[in-house]
């Protein structure tokens, strides 16, 4: 089946892909072949894997994994990608996250081989993993502020401004960008948009 190669070929799914992976790949391929102006730039773009989890008001969203080297890629196509996605899995919103992978601190044992040997890059440390899954499920709406709130029982919350400019295209996709991103950091965040007079944004 030819679909099956929108899986990317490193990825455990190809071999043993769930029903929903199947279903992703089917509809790619589907867009792929018969949507001309969507055919050149998918047809290079394969995914690694797909989640579906609960975001509350009885919907439930898609999370479509895709390897961080192809991101820019869907990138180009993803608002439309994502409306005809949605319209194939209806009552579903469909986000695409890179897959990336977050290094452990580096041991600062005298003993550690490692510690003068390779430096954990920036981008595989903890905060830039959680910054960049933000960025890739608001997506392209850009993020103008973030603030930390901490509740008097010590627990704290993220909260995310985005640019007011695209609040009518994404505002019924608030409580999903803030449930995915719980599932996938373990973190509370809430995303909302520009109050009137707050500039301290």
């Amino acid at each position: 089946m030819a679909a099956i190669n929108k899986i990317a070929h490193n990825s455990p799914s190809r071999q043993n892909p769930s029903e929903l992976e199947t279903a992703i790949a089917g509809a790619l391929f589907d867009l792929e072949s018969n949507t001309q102006d969507l055919k050149a730039t998918l047809r290079p773009l394969q995914f690694v894997s797909a989640r579906e989890v609960e975001v509350g008001h009885g919907k439930k969203a898609v999370i479509i994994f895709v390897p961080v080297p192809l991101l820019q890629g869907f990138h180009k196509i993803q608002q439309r990608l994502t409306r005809e996605l949605e319209k194939k899995f209806s009552d579903r919103h469909v986000l695409f996250v890179a897959q990336r992978r977050i290094l452990p601190r580096p041991k600062r044992s005298v003993n550690s081989r490692t510690n003068q040997k390779q430096k954990r890059p920036r981008s595989r440390t903890l905060t830039a993993v959680h910054d960049a899954i933000l960025n890739d499920l608001v997506y392209p709406v850009e993020i103008v502020g973030k603030r930390i709130r901490t509740k008097e029982d010590g627990s704290k919350t993220l909260k995310v401004v985005l640019d007011e400019k695209e609040r009518g295209g994404v505002d019924h996709r608030l409580d999903a960008y803030g449930e995915v991103y719980r599932r996938l950091t373990g973190r509370s965040v809430v995303f909302e948009f520009p109050q009137s007079g707050a500039a301290e944004y």
